[in-house]
C-alpha cells in the first residue's frame, strides 16, 4: 500500500480537529466482515456503537447485513430508521429507558427490537410495562462468562430467571448473549483457547435451553473474539470496531485484515519552544481513557512523543523542529475509535483522495426522537 494513502488533496476543505472517513477502506472492511462468515450475513449482528452513522448503516444493509446490536436507544433508532430488521439493545434498560424503548417499538413495525436482561426484578418491570401497552418484547439473557461487568452467571439464579420468564405474558425469550471483551491476547491461538474456555459452559447451557426454545440464538463476543466465534456456526457474531478499525486492535489482532477507515485530522497551531509543536488535538477530540502514549499514532511525522494533552491542545516533542510550520496538517490513527467517534458531530468523507461529502454522527446524541 502507498504509504501516503491517507493524504487528502483538498485538505483545505477539512477543518481540524476532525475525523476523516475513507470510504474505500470502509467498504473494504464491510466486505471483509461479510466474507469472513462466507456470506452468511444472518450470522452477523454488528455493533452500531463504533460508527453511530446512518450512512454507514446503509452501506452495511446494502451488503446484506440486516441485524445489529446497539448500546443506546439512539443507536437502535438510527438502525431502525435505516431499515434494520432486528436490533438488540445490548444494555439492561433501567429508568426512563424502559419507557423509551416501549414508545419506540410501535413506530418501527418492520424492526424487531430486543433488550438484555440479567435479573428477575428488571424482567418484572419490563413485563409489566409492556403488558400495559399491549406489546411483546424480545429479550436475550445476558450471561456473565468471566468479564464481570454485567450479566448473570450460569447457576441457580439463571434457572430462576428463565422460570420467571416462562410466566411473563409480554416477554419472549430469544436466546443468550455472552460478551467476552476482556479476552484480547495478541496471540490468536492463546486468545482462541481462552474464548472457547469461557464460552464452553454457556454453549452447553444453550444447547439445553433449545429443547424448550428451539429458535433461541446465541449471540457472542465483539471484534477481538470475532475470528474465534465465526468458526462455530451456531453462534451469531457481533464485531463492531472492525468497520472503522483503530490502532489498538490493529496492534493486537494481527489475524484480522481490516483497514484504517477513520483518521484524526489535526493542525499545528504553535511552536512555543524549540523541539516542541502544539496541535489542536486535545482530549475533547480523541479518546483519553488510555495513557498519553496510547491515544493517537501519527502517520506523517517520525520520532515524536506526545507529551501532554489539555482540552484543546496536544503538545508534541519532535525531531527536526525547523521543518514544521504552523498550519501543517497531521494525520493520526486513534488508539480507540469508538469513544473518539463519540466526541465528534460529523466526518469528512474521503473518496479517491478528496473530500466529497460530510456525514453526520447522528447517534452520538443520547436522545433523538425517543
Amino acid at each position: 500500500m502507498d504509504n501516503t494513502w491517507y493524504h487528502i488533496e483538498n485538505i483545505e476543505t477539512v477543518d481540524s480537529p476532525s475525523i476523516a472517513l475513507y470510504k474505500e477502506h470502509l467498504e473494504y472492511n464491510i466486505g471483509k466482515m461479510v466474507s469472513l462468515v462466507d456470506g452468511q450475513t444472518d450470522r452477523l449482528m454488528p455493533h452500531v456503537k463504533t460508527n453511530k452513522m446512518p450512512k454507514v448503516m446503509q452501506l452495511m444493509l446494502k451488503s446484506g447485513i440486516q441485524r445489529f446490536k446497539a448500546s443506546t436507544i439512539a443507536e437502535a433508532e438510527i438502525a431502525a430508521e435505516a431499515g434494520a430488521t432486528a436490533v438488540l439493545i445490548a444494555h439492561q434498560l433501567v429508568g426512563p429507558k424502559v419507557d423509551r424503548l416501549l414508545e419506540m417499538i410501535p413506530h418501527y413495525p418492520n424492526t424487531e427490537f430486543s433488550a438484555l436482561l440479567d435479573n428477575v426484578d428488571s424482567a418484572e418491570e419490563l413485563n409489566q410495562k409492556a403488558e400495559e401497552k399491549g406489546l411483546k418484547v424480545q429479550i436475550y439473557i445476558d450471561i456473565n462468562n468471566g468479564m464481570n461487568r454485567s450479566g448473570i452467571e450460569i447457576g441457580p439464579r439463571l434457572d430462576e430467571l428463565i422460570a420467571y420468564l416462562k410466566i411473563c405474558k409480554s416477554l419472549v425469550l430469544s436466546g443468550l448473549h455472552a460478551y467476552d471483551g476482556h479476552l484480547r491476547d495478541p496471540d490468536f491461538e492463546l486468545r482462541n483457547q481462552q474464548i472457547e474456555k469461557g464460552v464452553q459452559d454457556v454453549e452447553t447451557y444453550f444447547d439445553a435451553l433449545r429443547i424448550d426454545y428451539p429458535k433461541a440464538q446465541l449471540i457472542c463476543g465483539g471484534t477481538p473474539s470475532f475470528t474465534s466465534h465465526l468458526l462455530q456456526e451456531k453462534r451469531i457474531t457481533s464485531p463492531g470496531t472492525c468497520v472503522l478499525w483503530d490502532w489498538g486492535y490493529g496492534e493486537k489482532l494481527k489475524e484480522q485484515d481490516f483497514k484504517h477507515a477513520a483518521l484524526l485530522i489535526t493542525r499545528i497551531i504553535s511552536k512555543p519552544t524549540e523541539g516542541i509543536i502544539t496541535v489542536d488535538l486535545g482530549h475533547k477530540s480523541v479518546a483519553a481513557e488510555n495513557p498519553i502514549d496510547k491515544r493517537v499514532k501519527f502517520l506523517n511525522i517520525d520520532g515524536y512523543e506526545l507529551l501532554s494533552q489539555s482540552e484543546e491542545h496536544g503538545v508534541i516533542k519532535v525531531k527536526e523542529w525547523d521543518k514544521y510550520r504552523v498550519g501543517d496538517v497531521l494525520y493520526g490513527i486513534p488508539y480507540h475509535i469508538c469513544p473518539t467517534i463519540n466526541l465528534h458531530d460529523e466526518v469528512s468523507v474521503i473518496e479517491n483522495g478528496k473530500k466529497v461529502d460530510t456525514w453526520q454522527i447522528t447517534a452520538r446524541k443520547r436522545k433523538l426522537n425517543f
